[in-house]
């Protein structure tokens, strides 16, 4: 049995090289399996800082309306907004004086 696999040495060492770098390559901290996992993940975050990204230049434009050049129709709708002095869908109505 021994002489058998001495005889065939190469062909073993070679099987166990072989599978020892196939599970390597798949699986484990820098494997195949784990590339796809950080891959996704990568492109999640990518997604995520999109989102954040729009949400800031939002406040910062809503931000500039309140303090370089003063906007009195964003501010109309602020107090609209914020204290309630109007309702959804609202119809306005500007009644002008003529004295003639």
């Amino acid at each position: 049995m021994f002489a058998k696999i001495k005889k065939n040495y190469f062909l073993i060492f070679s099987i166990f090289f072989i599978l020892y770098f196939l599970i390597s390559f798949l699986g484990g901290e820098r494997g195949f399996f784990s590339y796809l996992k950080k891959h996704n993940y990568l492109e999640s975050l990518k997604k995520e800082e999109d989102v954040l990204t729009l949400k800031i230049k939002n406040i910062e434009t809503k931000n500039s309306l309140l303090t370089d050049n003063l906007d009195l129709d964003y501010i109309e709708f602020l107090i609209r907004d914020k204290f309630l002095l109007g309702k959804k869908n609202e119809t306005v109505y500007i009644i002008k004086n003529n004295d003639n």
